[in-house]
């Protein structure tokens, strides 16, 4: 009896356990490397000769990477089930592996254009990274219609790790820290030099991109071994799974298929029914909110209360992604006006933050220890509930098939462009948004 439970416990360690793992790492690769481009900016804008316009030109190459996305999405419209799906994923891993590889070698040379000295080869690897990720979400995704349902929350989880994993990282190098020290009776701020180079931060990326690609590797190696070995299912398990049931969720709750028995299981029925629209137009809000908006106005409404509340804001709103990811695990919210409800709230934390940012340098409750909490809280209650949001939309539009989940990723991608187009003019043509000066009292200076 022990002999047959220890191999049974083998067997659900070696299977399920293992899938949910590489699916993590796999989906960490999704947008790690604009994420970690942004974070790494306060040490590379003090090399190149963009200086801080730098950002600019990244928001920029991102929006041309959705060249990406429409290129995928046309083929599919044209060219329904020619796509494959797995070899665009292998090609844009290994470019991606590529890129920040030389990223890592390149990234301070710089090229004399028209007179001028430009950091051509960061802003061009730059362009490729940002096509990688932003083609990741058309592709990613609907890879995982192969697998159960549970699947797609674990690969939320691990896009939620490709935020915190480069944020970890970039606190270890010591990014943006800064003593006020008193120079000729001045109190002025002195940048603190990092505990290690961009060189390093950027083979870290390289890294962590080769752990996804050979993720996916050992996931096509496992599916292609249990379709082999895979006995034929009986009509009791084949219907449990029409009507959509799922196993414990570390419990294999079904054997992944192929790319052509995805294309011949999808059910003929019509995807744009008002429920899935509707799920699609929550998940574009909160995508252009999480990965636009808040995003291009968080220095504003954190660092008024200081360095720390900033670092603070950023870490714990990156732990709590993952951690709403692991709650869906166990329980997803099927009721659209209880998404509608989660959405709403999302919304209110999120107009909170962004009027903390409009009232950037001289935010309510500055000072006191009251505000530091609020801002902190809010930022992790705002992503906690949105990546939950996010999660049982992926998961919900599972059920619906393989269609749904590349308008799942297209959603994702459309509502990230909106948004990040939309605060791009605000914050760095208009400058909307006062930036706090450090080591001065700026509210007394407006008085």
């Amino acid at each position: 009896m022990v002999g047959v439970s220890g191999t049974m416990s083998g067997r659900w360690l070696s299977s399920a356990a293992v899938t949910h793992v590489l699916v993590a790492l796999f989906a960490m690769g999704s947008w790690i490397s604009v994420n970690s481009l942004w974070l790494e900016l306060p040490v590379v804008v003090n090399v190149l000769p963009e200086g801080w316009n730098l950002p600019a030109y990244i928001s920029v190459l991102i929006a041309f990477g959705n060249i990406g996305p429409i290129a995928v999405t046309i083929t599919h419209h044209c060219a329904p089930g020619r796509l494959n799906e797995r070899l665009v994923i292998h090609c844009i891993q290994v470019l991606a592996v590529v890129a920040s590889g030389c990223l890592a070698v390149f990234w301070s040379h710089t090229v004399t254009i028209a007179e001028e000295e430009r950091s051509l080869v960061f802003l061009l690897f730059t362009f490729v990274l940002s096509f990688v990720c932003c083609t990741s979400n058309v592709t990613f995704l609907p890879f995982m219609f192969s697998y159960p349902p549970q699947y797609i929350r674990t690969f939320f989880i691990g896009q939620g790790l490709s935020a915190l994993f480069p944020c970890l990282v970039a606190l270890g190098q010591g990014v943006s820290k800064l003593e006020c020290k008193t120079v000729n009776s001045t109190v002025q701020p002195e940048y603190l030099k990092e505990n290690f180079p961009a060189q390093n931060f950027f083979w870290f990326l390289c890294v962590m991109l080769s752990i996804s690609a050979l993720s996916f590797q050992a996931l096509m190696q496992r599916q292609t071994e249990s379709q082999e070995n895979a006995p034929p299912q009986e009509p009791d398990t084949l219907a449990a799974e029409k009507n959509g049931d799922e196993t414990h969720p570390l419990h294999n709750g079904g054997t992944p298929v192929s790319e052509d028995q995805v294309q011949v299981e999808e059910q003929p029925q019509t995807f744009w029914t008002q429920r899935n629209i509707y799920l699609l137009s929550l998940l574009a809000v909160s995508n252009a909110l999480t990965n636009g908006v808040l995003p291009s106005v968080q220095s504003f409404s954190c660092l008024p209360y200081g360095t720390m509340t900033f670092h603070l804001s950023v870490v714990l709103a990156n732990i709590a992604n993952p951690l709403a990811c692991f709650v869906a695990m166990f329980f997803v919210l099927r009721s659209s006006t209880g998404l509608g409800f989660l959405s709403l709230a999302g919304g209110v934390f999120a107009a909170y933050l962004l009027a903390l940012a409009a009232l950037s340098p001289c935010p309510p409750l500055l000072g006191n220890p009251a505000g530091v909490a609020l801002v902190v809280i809010s930022g992790i209650i705002f992503t906690g509930l949105f990546s939950y949001l996010k999660v049982v939309i992926g998961t919900l539009l599972h059920e619906a098939g393989h269609a749904a989940l590349l308008w799942c990723g297209i959603s994702i991608q459309a509502g990230s462009l909106i948004g990040a187009l939309t605060m791009f003019p605000l914050v760095s043509v208009y400058h909307v948004f006062k930036q706090a000066q450090a080591c001065v009292d700026n509210c007394s200076k407006q008085e």
